[in-house]
């Protein structure tokens, strides 16, 4: 267990430091000459490092803790049976703790540079005026639950003992980088609570408020997937 939890805390940290970091540090960066030219790596670049950060993690990890590096999988592969429910507490504890660290170390190196401040969100997960695009709080549970729960399917399906073997982690990389394509104009996507968390506690004031639509949609999201899958599949609720 101990094994476990060191895992899951060094995953969820580099998910956060590396999917946040591409956001604060390289998502807009502009040229200093009389012509800007954006040189940032856009919505499109955010949306690769968040899933690149799951792909390498899984093939590093998976195999000492299942790399689920979110409380909302741990609770969605609960609910299915795949995964131990005693373990649920401290595989949560250890994300979140891992989720605070890396935004921490994202926050040393981009109060670095002048001018820097949270203001800009860091970010954070947020509806009404702090959503990317404007949508509402309602918009925003509906987005967090249905990508969530397509998220927790893919985990499920590709992970399944009767799906293809050693390629789970390009499913599940591929399939975080589609819903933050979908879902980084709504709430600058979440899907993951310690993800959330993070840099929220580094924001304060309004992350901070709107956090628990972070924690509850996921976690809705992935529950439901629990459930759904193996009706569909086929398989016994419990597979561990």
């Amino acid at each position: 267990m101990r094994n476990k939890l060191i895992a899951e805390f060094f995953g969820t940290f580099w998910l956060v430091f590396g999917g946040c970091g591409s956001a604060v540090l390289a998502a807009l960066f502009l040229t200093n000459d009389a012509s800007p030219v954006q040189l940032g790596i856009g919505f499109v670049g955010v949306s690769l490092a968040f899933g690149l950060t799951v792909m390498t993690m899984a093939y590093a990890i998976g195999h000492i803790s299942g790399c689920h590096l979110n409380p909302a999988v741990t609770i969605g592969l609960c609910v299915a049976g795949r995964h131990p429910k005693q373990e649920a507490l401290p595989y949560i504890i250890a994300q979140v703790l891992g989720g605070l660290a890396g935004a921490g170390v994202l926050y040393l190196i981009a109060s670095g540079k002048a001018g820097f401040s949270t203001a800009g969100g860091f970010a954070s997960n947020g509806f009404g005026e702090h959503s990317p695009g404007g949508y509402s709080m309602v918009a925003a549970l509906v987005a967090e639950i249905v990508l969530t729960f397509f998220f927790l399917l893919i985990i499920l399906g590709a992970t399944d003992k009767r799906a293809p073997q050693g390629f789970a982690p390009i499913a599940i990389g591929l399939g975080l980088t589609l819903i933050h394509l979908i879902g980084i104009p709504v709430t600058n996507l979440s899907v993951n609570p310690a993800r959330s968390t993070g840099p929220a506690v580094f924001v304060g004031g309004w992350a901070l408020a709107q956090l628990w639509l972070f924690w509850i949609a996921p976690i809705v999201g992935a529950a439901l997937a629990g459930i759904v899958y193996p009706l569909m599949a086929g398989t016994p609720k419990k597979d561990i």
